[in-house]
This record gives C-alpha cells, sequence and structure tokens, in this order.
C-alpha cells in the first residue's frame, strides 16, 4: 500500500512539477490556405479589364450566326422518315383490315393507352382474314408515350406510326381516338369492309402480300350487297384492268410455250 501511494506521489510530482502537460504545449498553427475563388490572383490589369467581356464572348459570337428558330405554325418543317406520330390501322390491297384483335399491342403498351375489343368475321363477310377482327380499337392519346412498342407486338403489321403530330386539343375526350378515327383511308382500287376474302385464298396469302386488289367476284359481291357504295367504281376499274393484265399475261406463257 505504501508503495503504491509512493507510487501515486511520484507521477503527481512529475506531472505537475518539473514536467509540463500535453495539453499545456502551444499547438503549432498551421499556416493559412490561400484559395482564389474567383481565380484572378494570377491576372494582370489587362486581363481583369477584359474579364467581363470574355464572359459574353459566347453570345457575342452568336449573333451573327444564322438564326435556326423554327417558325411553327407558320412554316411547317417535316419530320424524320421513322418519326413515331399518330398510330394508323392499315388495310390490304383489296381494302380488308389487317387489324385481327389479337390485342397483343394492348398488352405491349407501359402506359395502358390501347383499348381493343375483338369480333367474330361472319363467314363471307368479313373485316379481316381469318376469324376475327377489331370490332374497338381506341389509343388514349392523353396516356400514350409514343415509345412504339405497341409496333413491334403487332404480329400482322396492322399498326403503324405515321408522322403526324399535331394532337393537341381543348377537349380530353377529343384526344380519345377510335378506330374510325385511325383507320386508314381507302386507297384508289380499294373496297370498303365487309366483303369476301379473294377465292382460293387464306388469311396466310394475305399476311405474305400475296393479294395485289380487289377481285371481280369481290366487287359483284359489294354490288349485290352495298350497291350505293362509294368505292365500286373504283375498284371495278382496278379489278377489271388487273384481270384484263393477268390474261395478257397467260396468253404470252403460251405463246412462248407454243413457240418452243
Amino acid at each position: 500500500m505504501a508503495e503504491q501511494g509512493k507510487g501515486k506521489d511520484v507521477s503527481r510530482d512529475s506531472t505537475s512539477g518539473g514536467g509540463e502537460r500535453a495539453a499545456d504545449r502551444p499547438r503549432p498553427q498551421a499556416s493559412p490556405q490561400q484559395f482564389d475563388v474567383d481565380a484572378d490572383l494570377d491576372k494582370n490589369a489587362l486581363q481583369e479589364l477584359f474579364a467581363p467581356v470574355a464572359g459574353f464572348g459566347v453570345s457575342f459570337s452568336t449573333i451573327f450566326k444564322p438564326v435556326a428558330t423554327e417558325q411553327y405554325p407558320f412554316e411547317k418543317v417535316g419530320t424524320f422518315p421513322r418519326y413515331h406520330g399518330r398510330h394508323q390501322l392499315n388495310r390490304y390491297a383489296d381494302g380488308m383490315e389487317k387489324c385481327i384483335g389479337c390485342e397483343l399491342c394492348a398488352w405491349a403498351c407501359p402506359a395502358d393507352a390501347i383499348y381493343v375489343e375483338a369480333a367474330n368475321n361472319a363467314p363471307g363477310a368479313q373485316y379481316s382474314p381469318g376469324e376475327r377482327y377489331g370490332r374497338v380499337y381506341q389509343i388514349n392519346y392523353l396516356r400514350c408515350i409514343f415509345c412504339g412498342y405497341c409496333i413491334e407486338a403487332c404480329p400482322t403489321r396492322a399498326l403503324t406510326m405515321t408522322n403526324e403530330f399535331e394532337l393537341a386539343s381543348t377537349n380530353r375526350a377529343d384526344m380519345i381516338y377510335e378506330k374510325d378515327d385511325l383507320l386508314a383511308p381507302l386507297r384508289e382500287g380499294m373496297l370498303n369492309t365487309p366483303l369476301p376474302m379473294v377465292p382460293g385464298t387464306t388469311d396466310v396469302d394475305y399476311y405474305q402480300e400475296k393479294v395485289t386488289g380487289p377481285t371481280p367476284e369481290q366487287v359483284e359481291w359489294v354490288r349485290e350487297h352495298r350497291p350505293d357504295d362509294e368505292s365500286l367504281e373504283a375498284a371495278a376499274k382496278a379489278a377489271g384492268s388487273r384481270a384484263a393484265n393477268r390474261t395478257d399475261a397467260l396468253a404470252g406463257e403460251r405463246q412462248k410455250g407454243s413457240g418452243r
């Protein structure tokens, strides 16, 4: 016990008497680092004088360049060929619709902007080749993000995107496009649906683009069931010229065969 007490006294004497505590020692002062925020310490007087002018160098150089502003809507500039604009439901060469109501486009849409209802084709009076067609087709352009996933999912190339981009409206209901708004217009020589398929063909022949236009049988069917159809006259001319060309081609092949 005496030794421990003596040791405590010695340690207390050593710290308080002759020695200096570390806490009382003066700490070395770190030299202040000079940080130039404006980076102007190394500039001379002339550089400091023209420093504000150099900041407007980009603005002054742009003043003398040609103006790139597009004067829309007074001057409309064309889009790129693969621009993602308004959707379109396409047709085959005889006028039948390519959409078969499979709803794959609606499933692929990440924004849930497409709504499709399918219906069965009536025998001999079809809207599209095969068993079904798209009876209801809607696209809500308030949701659509124009990603193009629906185009990639379509198995019959029925849905594509046009270059039309002027889709603004002041009414929310007008931004929901129906099938009549999206269906491609009839080209010269096409027939309105419904109509029978080209005789002797299947839906595969349509998918492979083997149908090149309406046939006289299709024209006669439409004339019988819809005599006032506006597409009859042009389709009848197209079908007649196509039949004449087919007859001439067969006659030429026969002449070549007899010449041999």
